[in-house]
Formats: C-alpha cells, structure tokens, sequence
C-alpha cells in the first residue's frame, strides 16, 4: 500500500521531552572541551588564529567559507565547540556561594555528615518518603527544617567533632571561628571539606547528588564558549574588536599562567601567590556575573562596563526574553499607516514597493502553471513577479541574477515552489504594537496599492488602538498553506469584530461615520433622485429603488429609508439613541428629539443611527444584533456599505466646524459671567470662614484639606454651570453639538471650555499652590488666595488666554502626560504579570480549566462554560431578545398560547443540557410570553442550539485572553489613588493602583475599608448605629489629649484631656481615668480635664511619657475613623480601617453582609471561598467605577488562580508565576540567574509542558490548535491512492 511506503519515507520529527537541570563535574567539562585554552592572545600579525588561544579554528568558526577543523561545517552548519582552561588554584563560583555555605554550617568537617542523628534521619526520611507519595511534590518545608535543625548542632552527633561555625563574606570570601577568632579559608580548604559530604544526606536537604556534587561548586576547570558565543569584528579600520566575553577570558589566562609559574618555580613569596589567586577569583567572579556586590564590575577602556554571562541572560535584553522567548521574524514589512475608507475592514492597502519585497511561496499545480510562468518571466523588478524558484530537489535559484528567465519558465512543472510578489487577496497578519490584545494582530486580505503607506479601515483602529497622526504598523507573510488557513480560521477581521473582554462589538463606525450618519438619518433629511442614485451606486446597490417619501412637486426620498437598504430585511430592533435626553416620561415614537429608534422588517421607522446604534464599542447595537444574527460576513458587509454611503453622504453635504458656531450671545455671556462673580464671592467667604475659625471640619481631612474640598467643589460646579448655559443655547444645527450629542467626538465638557470657562487647572486632585514664595505665579500679591491666584481660569479658548491663565494651564496639561506615562508603565508590567501566571491555563476535553501540569484552577470555565466572545454581551443565550424575535415572527398567527404545563415539561425536557439560572430564565420568559406551542419549540431548540455554540471549546487558552481582558484597559484606568467616595468622608485607593493591589496580594491595602451592617433591629435606628460606630473607634490616650507632660515640681506626668476628642467617642474623664493602668503609679482626675500620673519612682517619668500616648482606652484596633451613613434604606456604619474578626464579634453587627477590601483577613477569618468572592467583587468594583466594561468569568479566572491551593497567592514571582513547576518559565519571567542555579542543585526536571518553555525550545506550544497532533501524509501524484 502508497500509504505504508509514505509512513516509512516520511523523515522522523525529533521533540526534547524534558531538560534536566545539573552541574558539570571537572572530568565531563574535560571530556566535553575539543582544546585546552592556554594562549592569552587571540590571533598572530597574519590575522590567524593562534593554536590553544581563544579563537583556536577547533572551537569552531566565523569566516564565511572556512571550515570548523573538528566537525567540517562552515559556520551556517557548525554548532560551536567547547574548549577548557585548567586552573592553577581552585576558584569559588560566585552563583553557588549560597549553597556552599549552607552546606558547610549543615555538614561536620570532619566526616561530611549532616548535623542531626542516625535515629532522627530516619524518620525524617520516612517523612520525606510519605510526602513524595502522598503528594507527588518535594516536601519544602521539612528540608527547611532540617537546615534548621542542623545549623543549631554543635557537636557532630556521628564522630563527635566540635563545629565550628563559617561566616561568609561577599562575594566570596569565608572565615571559620576558631575559638571567637575568624580564620581565612581557602577555596582548596573548602573543596575539601565539601568532597566528604555524604550523598545520602545530600537528599535530606533536596539536593541531587546524580546531579551534582558539593565540590564541583568550587571551579577547578573553567569551561570556554565557543567562538560564535562571543564573535569578534572587523571595525571599520580594519581592526578586531574583540567580545566581552573573550575580553574577561584574556584576563583569566593571563593571571592563571603567572600563577602556574610561581608555584612550578617555588619559592615564591605566599603574599604574591595569595594576591594572583585573589585576582584570579576577582576575574572568574566578574566573568560569571558583573554586577556582583562587594567588589568594582570589570570596565572595558571606554570606562563601559563589561556585558558577562549573568547580563546576558537577565533582562529584558537578555537571552531568554530576547532571543528565546520572542525571536526576529523574516517576511515582515513595517511603515506609516493612513486611512481609507474605501477598502473593506478585512482588508489592508499594500504599497507596491512592499507587495515587491515580500514574497509568499507558492506551489506549482497543474492549474496554476501558467499564471507562475509569467510571474517567474516578469523577475522581481516587474510587478506582479516573482524572486526565487526552488526546484523539488532543494536548489533555490535568485531569479535577479538570471540573464534569461524564459529557460527558467520552460522548465517549470507541478512540484516547483515559486517565490512570487504578494498579490491581491493573500492572507497577511496585520499588528501594532503595543499588543496588549489578540486583536491587535488580525488577518487581512492584501490589496495593493500605489504610494508608500500602509492603507487601513477606519472601524478597524479601535481594536488596534490606531490613529493617523504618524502611528506605524507591521505586516507579516505566513509563510505555508497551513499558517495561512489557521489564520484565515482564528484571526480573520470580521471574527473580531466581538470582543472576548465583553462579548460586544469592539469594531464599529467611528467619528465622522456617526455623524454622517446621524445627518442622513434626521427626519429632516430628504434626497434628489441623483443623490439617491450616488449612495446607491457608493455600494453597489443592485435592487429597485424604494418608494420615495414626497413625490410633489418632485419626489425627494428620506434618509431612514435608504438607510434601510443596508439592513437585512428581516430585521426588528428598539432601542434609544445616543441624542436621548433621559426624559422623565418617555414619548418612544413620538420623541420630539427622534431619539426612539424602531426597526421592523428591515425597515428604519423612527429614530436617528448615532454611536449607539452602530459605534465601536457599544453593545446591544444594530452592529451587535446583526452579529448575533445574521453572522459576521453579513456585519461585514453592513459596515463596509455602511461607512461608503455616509462617506459618499458627508462629501455631498459636507460638514464642518467653524469658529463662529462657538459665539454665545450677550445675555448668556452675562450669565456665565454673575457665575463666575457668585462662585468667585463664595470662595472668598469660605476663605474668611477659614480665617475666623468657623469653618466646619470634613471627617477626616485637616482644617487646610477641607478648606480645598470645599473651594474646589465650589468651582467645579461653576465650571459645571458655565458649560450647561453654553450647552443649552447650542441645538442640534450646531456643528460642535452634533458631534458631541452623537457620540461621535468630544462632549459637552470640551465645547464648555471652548465657549464658556475653562475652570480650576488642578494638580494631583489640588489647587494650584506650589510656585513662588507665597504665591504660585509673580503675577499675584503674596499671600494671594483668590480663585485666579490658585490656578481657577474663568476664560475660555475662544476669547483666549491671558499669560497667567495659559501658564496655569500648561502645569495642569503637564501632569496629564507624566499620568499616561506612569500609568502606561504600571499597567504594563501588571499585564506582564496577569500572562505569564496564566498563560499555561486552558480548557481541556473534559471541560475543566487546568494549569500545563494538570491542576484544576476550575472544574467548568466560568461555572457555565461559556466563551465571553461568543457570548451574547456576557449572557450565554440573550432569551428576552429571542422571545421579542419570536413574538414579532409569530404575530400574524391565530394559534393559541401555549398551555403553561406544555411550556413547564419542555423546559423540563432540556433542563441537563442547560445551566440552572438558563433555564430559569427560559422558563420565566415563555411563561409571559403567550406564544403558541409551534413558538415555544423554536424557542427552547433555538436556546439549546445557541447555548451549544456558545461554549468555550477545549484547548482555548482562556487564561492569556482573560489576562489580556484585564490588562487592556489597564491604560485606561486613572492612577487617583485616593478619591472622596460619595459623601467625601473617607479615602479610598481607585483605578490601577488597586487592581495592582488586589493582584499583588498585599498583607494590608493602603487604605483598608470596612462596610458594616447592623441587625434589623439597630439598622433603622440612626442613634443606635452611631453609638455602634463610636464603640468601635480605636482610641489612645494621644487621641484624646490636647496635651502630655512632665511636671518636674509635682514629679508627675499631666495629661491634659480634649473635652470635643471625648464627646464625639462617647467617653468621660473618670472613664479614661480608670482604663489607665500603670504598676506603681498614682492616677488621679483633676479640674475636671487634667490627668495626673505620678510615680512612685521619679526616674520613671520619661519612660511613662513615652508609654501612655499608645495606651488602649476603647474601640477595635485597626478602625481609625467610623461614619454612620443612609444607604439603600438602613444606616450602615463606614470605617476607615479594619478588623474583620473583631467587628464580626459584636452582637448588633450581621455577619453576613458586613465587609472589607482586606483580601487575607477575610481569607483568615472566614475562608478561601470568601476570600474568592472578596477578589471577584473588589475587581468587579474597581472596572465598575472606571466605566470598564470586562465579563465576570474573566474575574473569576484571577480569583481562582489566586486562591486554587488554599492560599491567597500573588501573581507574580513570589506567588503563582513563581509556584510554576517549569524551571524555563521561571527562569524566562524574573530572577533568570538564580533560578537556573538552584534548579542545577536540586537536579529539576523541566517537563515542558507549559507555553513559554515550549516556545524557548522551538516546539509547537500545548495550548489551542497545538493540542492537536496532525500528521499529513499527501500522496505521490499518479501514484496508487489506495
């Protein structure tokens, strides 16, 4: 059988299974090295390498055309050869340092055992045993154990040997206490030492005595890389500029050899050997790691600091991240992108100059051989060409150096590959950076064009967050039939069009396409049979025309009706516009505003098309329902004829904005201007307020604070006013307004400012004060602390600035961009974060979320398994919308509703195949529903079906896209750490800074808060809740007291009480009084405010000043301030502070609803699960507040990776990324050096069964379409197929 004998021919694919991580003995770094290096120089005055220096031709080769003398290979082909320098004097490695003095404190100089007895040795490795067993992991804490036991011993229990205890030294320096006096070691000393150690007791502290021995962390052998690890090169002089690497070597033979000539002459000063030998360890030291503390880093003659082996594997120039982790890729284009609006979304205009210098590799067939004779006769200069053929036998050749192509052409046939120019309609992948998403790297089908810039559709930048102002894109070619059908099948642009943050539409019309719009869809807005026929013709219309709306004294048709053409004709949808003005009663068809948008039958009935109705980002939108249901080839072609049409609309009509449309008359002018003078008179008052001590203190802030609260709250809502009087003379003909009110650009705050007042300029939430002395700017009396003198700019940018003012608003423009640079470096890194720890996590066969080693984070992703890009804006089935669908469909029907036991039992029927709150959902809106029976069929098919197709499909790397989903809009989130939440009573850690904070786990929250509930019968009642909240307040005796003392004269110490501290804590003098206790000290209460403390002994004043201003009086400690507030009905108490355990403890506290932002003290009081819950609802808060839209199931991923062994863990090194079992993952993350180490020491094993350590070994990655094992065997032609 042809299949058989392919199966044998087919060449065997080599995959690394497993690295093992160890250290190289002296003997095998001596077997493995092809030269011993002794030589210092490199090459002689020919320019050739000298034999056994550092460029010696068996360490392999650099020339282009010169053979490696050990393999044979020219430098394409040959690996690289390792050669060996034998050491004079043993050297201590620096990375091991750790390890060598651990083992020398744990082991007995004398017989090299571990310092604890035979007896106990044996039950700890009984222990060890039933660890491995029971848990299949390294039991960690009991080696610690150990350690520690061993460190404590100070006779050796096994040849009772006294132990003396080793100090070390960095970097590598260590002394033995003899008798209190530190005695210098040497590195042979300590080899010695550590070559009598015991390879039995080597396990009891978790190291591999088959991968490693003690002794070989003391160097006595020092491997040489080969040549092409660190090349040299010919500078423009015609000089060789040598590595760093080789720079380092050089110094390390040249002391090694003055070395190994003072000891082979002898008698040599000691002195002398001992200060080479410490050179020699200085420059092994540096070679390893040149950042090592304690000693200069190795400098090259320019003062640089040399790049050695620990810098170039760390960092984010390193190997690993560098060249490892993210390679540099061929067939990749890059230049300035610019808009076309007449290109499809999925496409992208390909400057021909690119389309010439990329190529795609296509295979000849029978049918396209033509076609690929003339590309190969054209060459590469002539488009559309080709630039290589390559022949079935391997040979490749460059059409450009081929005089005449036509011999070429003649022989071409089925099985040639021809390397042809990119042409229209080939497969590329389009991608900005930052990628902070899987959108930012979308397939596109090419389409060349002239020019020089990348073209792109407007309704494709929200996804790659572009714009036009100079941004620059890459362009990538798949290289095979199989890259190009994965992308086709999983990157195409109109799959994209439904974000998996939220399940809605992230592609959509944006800025003039709104508008434009909008313009066409007025009620105003009637057409000529010409400008019919342009639009029409703007998107290939073929069709009849519809009925126009006036047909005398000339029939003219209405915008909404040729709006129409673009809507599939089954089509029905309700909802409101962007335009909407929330009126108190809504007058839904008859809006006055045509705001009430009606679609049935495909047919636009009333309403205007804005932001809401087709906007990016905007979910439940025309866009949005025809995804759902129609499929994304029909939303494609919607928003392609739709952005012609209104381009083509908005070119006939035009529109712009001038600057007369931002004049006001003089009336609202002298509004906005009494204002102005009220807000002014009223800061001023508050001001004298403050002055005379009489203005009202805000909990919490000082007298100053409050002062700028309330200046500021003053301002802003002038600022605010100012803005709505300009708003409201500005209808619906202004230009300004149409953009705002539509969602298309801007809002009523921009065109506020340019018409009205520009407002307070405020930096980090503050007024303007910092400047000059006592004033901000030299324009202003000392002293000044009027609104101007503080940065209040009662202009606007139609009349202009005047220089104060402008100066005022470039220090308020300032701190807006060191905000997006800060904010775009935190959130970056917390991306970073966020996917390497789940990056490995993906949904098996069995429905499970599993980590790469097979840990189940969740047993169903989401608890309902469903995928948030193919969900309905988070909803797995959107069952209102499909029983409104089916109502309409089913209106014309005489049957009669279906019975309510006929819609119970067929619910019932397809309850397992559904999730609970599905199906009670289902149940609920057939039971009001009133449809027939026939209805009711559809329905529950159609639930069952959709539900089906929504689930998440095994090998879905749900983690990386819910880290994305987080991440993204990481930049978007303000950096206010503390915002005044609703009352301004209490401070509370917003935005990125608190998501940071809940994914780094932090022990307390930098402003930890507590919501508690009281029982029903205290929750009504507002003195009870508040003398609730004063017993909790955690008091000192400094809080109350104006005032602590000594009185020498009386030999006491006076604590002078603050009668306004005691009342607002509920407290008396004689209560505080007696709550002080101090042994051997009279207390006693005097005029009524005056404690005095006198002591039997005098001595002991100052130590009780310092004692008593911490001394308890009431309260729960960690609740600093407490507030009673209304909220939904019932008195709840606010702290500032927590303490979970002790408030749950108090009788009229309800324990089930009382809360706090302290992840671990939850964790700790009341469990994992709730500390689970506390991360989903804290994170949801945050997203919530900003305005951010994320699906629940994203969240519940980062919770339940953060807390799925019982702990709440960070997302991190020290947590999750951290607790990974891949040594590459951890290695490639942070800490590279120092994780490769201690994995050589313990022997680790890297399975490779994660992302990030198959990506490091080349391999196809175990998440998504790398699950599947494919194995193609394409058949002969002519050969037997059976």
């Amino acid at each position: 059988m042809a299949v058989e004998t392919l199966i044998e021919e087919e060449e065997a694919t080599k995959r690394i299974k497993k690295i093992k991580f160890g250290i190289l003995s002296p003997q095998e770094i001596r077997k493995y090295s092809v030269v011993e290096v002794r030589e210092a120089d490199t090459y002689d005055e020919d320019g050739a390498p000298i034999a056994s220096g550092l460029m010696d031709e068996r360490l392999g080769t650099l020339e282009p055309r010169a053979r490696c003398k050990t393999c044979g290979n020219t430098t394409a082909r040959c690996p690289g050869h390792f050669g060996h320098i034998e050491l004079a004097f043993p050297v201590v490695h620096v990375g091991f340092v750790k390890y060598i003095h651990e083992i020398l404190n744990i082991f007995c100089k004398e017989c090299g055992r571990i310092l604890i007895p035979e007896e106990e040795i044996e039950k700890y490795r009984e222990k060890i045993k039933q660890v491995k067993e029971e848990l299949g992991e390294e039991p960690t804490q009991i080696y610690e154990e150990i350690k520690h036991k061993a460190r404590k011993a100070q006779r050796c229990p096994h040849c009772m040997k006294k132990q003396n205890p080793i100090e070390f030294s960095k970097p590598t320096s260590f002394y033995e206490h003899v008798d209190g006096v530190p005695r210098p070691l040497t590195p042979s000393t300590l080899r010695g030492w550590l070559e009598l150690v015991n390879d039995e007791d080597l396990k009891l502290i978790g190291y591999d005595p088959t991968a490693m021995r003690p002794e070989w962390m003391i160097l006595q052998v020092l491997p040489v890389p080969p040549v092409c690890v660190r090349p040299s090169i010919m500078l423009e002089s015609g000089i060789r500029s040598e590595d760093d690497l080789t720079h380092k070597l050089v110094d390390i033979i040249r002391i090694n050899r003055r070395l190994e000539e003072y000891t082979s002459e002898g008698g040599a000063p000691p002195l002398i050997s001992q200060e080479l030998s410490d050179l020699l360890q200085y420059h092994v030291t540096t070679y390893f790691d040149n950042e090592t503390s304690g000693i200069p880093p190795a400098r090259h003659r320019s003062g640089r600091a040399l790049r050695t082996l620990a810098q170039r594997l760390k960092g984010k120039e390193g190997r690993f991240r560098s060249n490892l982790s993210g390679k540099r890729v061929d067939f990749s284009a890059r230049t300035v992108i610019s808009p076309d609006p007449n290109l499809s979304i999925d496409e992208v205009g390909v400057p021909v100059e690119v389309a010439m210098k990329l190529t795609y590799p296509e295979v000849v067939t029978e049918w396209n051989l033509e076609e690929m004779k003339k590309l190969v006769e054209n060459g590469p200069d002539k488009y559309p060409g080709a630039l290589y053929v390559l022949r079935p036998d391997g040979k490749r050749i460059r059409l450009e150096f081929v005089a005449d192509r036509s011999k070429i052409k003649e022989v071409l046939e089925p099985g040639f590959i021809v390397e042809r120019h990119l042409k229209d309609g080939d497969i590329v992948l389009f991608n900005r950076q930052p990628s902070l998403h899987r959108m930012s790297m979308m397939a596109h089908r090419v389409k060349v064009l002239p020019y020089r810039t990348f073209r792109l559709h407007l309704c494709v930048c929200p996804p790659y967050n572009a714009d036009f102002d100079g941004d620059e894109m890459n362009l990538h070619v798949p290289q095979s039939e199989e890259a190009v059908t994965e992308a086709l099948e999983l990157m195409k642009v109109q799959d994209q069009i439904l974000s998996p943050r939220y399940g809605g539409p992230l592609i959509g019309a944006i800025r003039d396409f709104i508008t434009g719009a909008y313009l066409l869809t007025r009620k105003t807005t009637l057409l000529t049979k010409e400008e019919v026929c342009t639009l029409l013709a703007a998107i290939d219309y073929r069709g009849d025309l519809p009925e126009p709306a006036v047909k005398k004294p000339q029939p003219l048709w209405s915008g909404k009706d040729i709006f129409s053409l673009l809507l599939p004709k089954d089509f029905d949808y309700v909802a409101r516009a962007s335009i909407c003005r929330g009126c108190t009663q809504c007058l839904k068809e008859k809006c006055e505003y045509d705001a009430y948008v009606v679609i049935k039958d495909g047919k636009l009935l009333h309403g205007v098309i804005d932001k809401n109705a087709i906007g990016a980002e905007k979910p439940e939108s025309i866009l949005h329902r025809i995804v759902k249901e129609k499929g994304t080839e029909a939303a494609k072609d919607f928003l392609n004829k739709l952005s012609r049409m209104v381009n083509v609309y908005t070119t006939m009509k035009g529109f712009s904005y001038s600057l007369d449309e931002l004049d006001i008359p003089q009336e609202v002018k002298r509004k906005i201007e009494r204002r102005m003078a009220e807000a002014r008179k009223k800061v001023m008052e508050l001001i004298n307020k403050f002055n005379r001590g009489e203005l009202i203190k805000l909990p919490g802030q000082t007298l100053e604070d409050s002062l700028e609260i309330y200046i500021m709250n003053e301002l802003a809502a002038a600022r605010d006013e100012a803005g709505v009087l300009a708003d409201e003379y500005f209808g619906m003909d202004n230009s300004g307004s149409v953009m705002t009110r539509t969602g298309a650009r801007g809002s009523s705050l921009n065109i506020g400012q340019m018409a009205a007042c520009l407002g307070q300029q405020s930096i980090r939430g503050k007024r303007i004060i910092r400047g000059y002395k006592d004033r901000a700017l030299p324009h202003f009396k000392p002293g000044d602390v009027s609104p101007e003198a503080r940065g209040f700019v009662s202009s606007c940018y139609r009349d202009g600035l005047n220089p104060w003012e402008f100066f005022f608003h470039a220090m308020g423009g300032r701190e807006g961009l060191v905000d997006t640079a800060v904010r775009t470096q935190q959130s970056g890194y917390m991306q970073r974060r966020l996917i390497n720890a789940l990056q490995d996590v993906r949904v098996e066969y069995d429905e499970t979320v599993r980590t790469a080693t097979g840990q189940i984070i969740q047993f169903r992703y989401g608890e309902d398994g469903v995928d948030p890009a193919k969900s309905d804006h988070g909803k797995a089935v959107n069952v209102e919308r499909l029983v409104e669908r089916l109502k309409i469909a089913y209106a014309d029907s005489r049957e009669k509703p279906a019975p309510k036991e006929y819609i119970l039992k067929k619910v019932e029927e397809v309850r397992g195949e559904l999730t609970p709150l599905l199906t009670a959902e289902l149940k609920k809106a057939l039971l009001k529903s009133d449809l027939p029976k026939r209805a009711v069929d559809e329905a529950v098919e159609t639930t069952v079906r959709d539900y089906k197709m929504a689930k998440i499909e095994p090998g879905e790397s749900c983690g990386i896209v819910t880290a994305q989903s987080i991440g993204e809009p990481g930049t978007q989130m303000t950096l206010r750490t503390f915002h005044f939440a609703g009352v301004k009573e209490r401070n509370v850690t917003l935005g990125l800074p608190r998501i940071i904070e809940i994914v780094d786990a932090r022990k307390t929250p930098s402003t930890p808060i507590m919501n508690i509930y009281l029982k029903p019968e205290f929750r009504k009642d507002r003195e009870k809740a508040a003398k609730i909240a004063q017993s909790i307040v955690y008091t000192t005796l400094s809080d109350i007291a104006t005032a602590m003392y000594i009185d020498y004269a009386k030999a006491s110490v006076i604590v002078e009480l603050s009668p306004q501290s005691l009342n607002e804590r509920g407290l008396t003098p004689s209560e505080v009084r007696d709550l002080i206790k101090i042994a051997g000290c009279n207390i006693t209460l005097e005029e009524r405010w005056r404690i005095i403390l006198t002591p039997r002994n005098p001595a002991d004043l100052p130590k009780i000043l310092t004692r008593i201003a911490y001394i308890p009086i009431k309260g729960i400690p960690g609740i600093r301030r407490a507030m009673v507030v209304w909220d939904k009905g019932e008195w709840v108490i606010q702290t500032d502070g927590s303490n979970l355990a002790r408030v749950l403890r108090i009788p009229e506290v309800d324990p089930t609803r009382t809360t706090t932002n302290n992840i671990h003290e939850i964790a700790s009081t009341l469990g994992i699960e709730a500390a689970r819950n506390a991360i989903i609802n804290e994170i949801v808060g945050v997203l919530e507040e900003q305005g951010l839209d994320v699906d629940i199931r994203h969240i519940m991923l980062v919770a339940d990776i953060m807390t799925f062994n019982g702990d709440v863990m960070q997302i991190g090194r020290h947590g999750v990324t951290g607790e990974k079992a891949s040594v590459l993952a951890r290695a490639a993350f942070e800490i590279t050096v120092p994780t490769l180490i201690d994995a050589s020491i313990k022997g680790l094993e890297d399975d490779l069964k994660g992302v990030t350590e198959n990506v490091i070994c080349g391999q196809l990655i175990p998440v998504g379409t790398g699950i599947i094992e494919l194995y193609m065997t394409p058949g002969r032609l002519g050969g037997s197929q059976s």
